[in-house]
């Protein structure tokens, strides 16, 4: 059977810690934002943790 493939969309956008926890960036804080306030542009340089649904449908994107 052939090994399966990582989904790379996947594997750009997450971070596995040494204990098996996903980290990820809170999206919209690319561009325009000018039109949004300094608090929730704070809020978004937080890196946020998967909820464990997800976590685990991305885990088998990965290959893991």
């Amino acid at each position: 059977m052939p090994k399966m493939k990582t989904n790379k969309s996947v594997a750009k956008r997450v971070k596995i810690t040494a204990s098996g926890k996903m980290k990820r960036r809170s999206p919209g804080a690319g561009h325009l934002k000018s039109r949004k306030s300094p608090k929730r542009l704070r809020r978004f340089r937080k890196v946020k943790d998967f909820n464990t649904a997800f976590a685990k449908h991305a885990k088998s994107m990965l290959g893991r």
